[in-house]
């Protein structure tokens, strides 16, 4: 292949850039390489080096180089585009920022970029999938707060699309997806309150139409059941209820007999407002009551250092979603069984946090 010096690549570069929108072969003259290799390097093509591929995608990135995609998708029959239906969720901390930095990892180095679309809390936004299918906006699609039978998933069954789902269903059907062990989540957290004496558990569930909200229970129910220990489910609120919501419930909770003294937490936000509400109504974290929570940043163990946590690494749940869609739109011949994967979760302790 063709080499040049950096002061003539520079030369070419400044030349390129006055010339107006970048092509490829604007970046064949600014790398001294043939545009069938500019062209193979920015496919990822792995018959071409990697530090050719890194040093084309550098340049091509340092003249604002972007594929004409309607020529593409011409050419290819694909738009070299990954949508993403993302919930805002306030609840889990940095929830939408943690996946699609995954996400973007798992896409370095491949001609894919994302495209983020909402996905609001009270509805499964099929109507926008169906959209991006019917009129081919993207190679794969990767959605999340999956319901037991999520239409989604249906109609991406039926229309053969590859696609994602983060959380499972129960579809008889087999199909990609990525997804929290949250059964062992809710056993692990209430075996812990149990072993701390705790003597009558309470659960604060997601909605009941997503399917993590049937596995925490189960998790749950188990550890309960083979403690032969009280319990409660909060049926008031849920993963999605506003910090006040969930403050005020535990506050008036006290008001009434027999309160539970262990708490399961989906999530931080809910452990800090129900830590808040017992503090109002008089009990104090690690005398009258103990709480377990599953944490995503570091925000809960800097601010309740004395709270146990259960991890889960959602930049490792995008990076991996990523990659298993990528596998899927390329080699659509594997078994959907093969692009299944449950992400275990990751202990920490007190002393951990800190």
């Amino acid at each position: 292949m063709a080499k040049t010096t950096s002061s003539s690549a520079g030369s070419r570069s400044e030349k390129a850039r006055r010339s107006g929108k970048p092509t490829l072969k604007t970046v064949a003259e600014a790398s001294g390489l043939a545009v069938t290799t500019i062209s193979r390097a920015l496919a990822g093509d792995p018959l071409i080096s990697q530090s050719t591929r890194e040093r084309v995608r550098e340049i091509a990135d340092r003249l604002g180089y972007a594929p004409d995609r309607a020529a593409q998708r011409l050419k290819t029959g694909r738009t070299n585009v990954i949508s993403v239906l993302l919930d805002p969720h306030e609840e889990i901390l940095g929830f939408g920022t943690s996946l699609l930095y995954g996400l973007t990892t798992a896409l370095q180095g491949t001609p894919y970029h994302l495209i983020v679309m909402p996905n609001f809390l009270q509805t499964s936004n099929v109507e926008a999938v169906d959209y991006i299918v019917r009129n081919r906006l993207a190679d794969g699609i990767i959605f999340t707060r999956t319901e037991v039978l999520d239409p989604r998933v249906r109609l991406l069954i039926e229309k053969d699309f590859p696609f994602v789902s983060h959380g499972r269903t129960e579809f008889v059907t087999p199909h990609p997806y990525v997804d929290y062990d949250n059964y062992t989540f809710a056993y692990e957290a209430a075996r812990r309150l149990i072993a701390k004496g705790r003597r009558k558990l309470t659960i604060m569930l997601p909605l009941k139409r997503l399917t993590f909200s049937q596995h925490m229970m189960h998790g749950f129910m188990t550890a309960v059941r083979e403690a032969g220990i009280a319990y409660e489910i909060a049926e008031e609120i849920n993963l999605d209820s506003s910090a006040g919501v969930v403050r005020d419930h535990f506050r008036r909770r006290l008001q009434k007999p027999e309160p539970p003294d262990g708490l399961v937490c989906p999530g931080e936000v809910s452990a800090l407002a129900a830590i808040t509400g017992l503090n109002e109504g008089g009990w104090t974290l690690g005398r009258e009551f103990d709480i377990v929570a599953k944490q995503t940043s570091r925000l809960l163990s800097d601010v309740q250092p004395r709270v146990e946590t259960i991890y889960e690494d959602l930049t490792e749940a995008g990076e991996t979603l990523g990659r298993v869609l990528l596998r899927r739109i390329t080699t659509p011949e594997t078994e959907p069984e093969k692009l299944q994967v449950l992400l275990k979760p990751h202990a920490m302790t007190p002393s951990e946090n800190r």
